[in-house]
């Protein structure tokens, strides 16, 4: 996500190097030898901050010390942007990303540290990041208005883990997940039990996969569900901590988030275009 910024801010000015590929956990991602050597010679670093990258935290604090110029994107984001669930005693929920209000506060930090870089590209910064944070208005507004086809009683959203605070807040969806905001949590039988009372009381009709998280944990609510007489179908995967494939629609923030909206307003009821926004989600 925070490539696919800096690849639409930066434009043909700057070769974008991406570490955290496709389907990969960033909570558990553990940098090679060969991401240390590339991040110790980037003339500029970003990653998402709010402690979602925590075992890149030393190789990012190393890059500095080095003298690399290293940026959280989330780092002009305010208090009343960011979310501080019980739970995670004190910081800052890192899945901004999920709201793509939120998210689109984060394209300044990009621009504005290139822009330091490489003066001379100043302009063309400015008028980039302001395409990309038009384009990201627009699939806001879309989102806004398939979600709000979802029946108010049928907006909760059960996923894998606990990635999509700021997208039911934006959108008005109470959000389960089974693990906690990092995947390195574990769920345990009594989790398991509380969420399969909840969906049966509810009357929840999906729950949801995540591309980067085990379907262990979604498969055993299906079964405890069943076996208390509520049938739940499994309603998608989404896509959480990482993007989809590069060179698909998916792989792009635009599309992950499309791809999400899509599936979740479909399966819980709502009306939404089967491909998608732009007619682009894979079939």
């Amino acid at each position: 996500m925070v490539a696919d910024m800096a690849r639409a801010v930066a434009g043909d000015r700057a070769e974008v190097v991406q570490l955290i590929g496709s389907g990969v956990d960033p909570h558990l991602y553990k940098p090679t030898r060969s991401d240390v050597a590339r991040l110790m010679e980037a003339d500029i670093i970003f990653y998402n901050g709010l402690l979602l990258e925590g075992k890149m935290t030393d190789t990012l604090v190393r890059a500095t010390t080095g003298g690399a110029r290293v940026h959280a994107v989330t780092e002009a984001l305010d208090g009343a942007v960011l979310l501080e669930p019980a739970e995670f005693e004190g910081h800052a929920d890192p899945h901004v990303w999920m709201d793509p209000r939120a998210w689109s506060a984060c394209v300044a930090v990009v621009r504005d540290r290139l822009s330091e870089f490489d003066p001379d590209g100043a302009a063309e910064y400015a008028s980039n990041a302001a395409a990309y944070e038009s384009r990201l208005m627009e699939l806001d507004a879309y989102a806004e208005g398939v979600l709000g086809t979802v029946p108010e009683s049928g907006r909760v959203l059960v996923t894998a883990h606990d990635a999509f605070n700021y997208f039911g807040r934006r959108y008005g969806f109470e959000v389960v997940g089974i693990q906690g905001l990092s995947t390195e949590s574990e769920a345990g039988v009594r989790d398991i039990e509380r969420l399969v009372d909840l969906i049966v009381t509810r009357d929840v009709k999906a729950v949801f996969v995540e591309s980067t998280v085990s379907e262990r944990n979604i498969g055993a609510l299906v079964a405890g569900a069943r076996a208390r007489g509520h049938e739940v179908v499994i309603g998608g995967s989404l896509f959480s901590d990482a993007m989809g494939e590069p060179g698909t629609y998916e792989g792009t923030y635009e599309g992950m988030i499309d791809h999400n909206v899509t599936t979740i307003a479909r399966a819980l009821g709502g009306e939404a275009p089967a491909r998608g926004m732009r007619g682009m989600l894979s079939e």
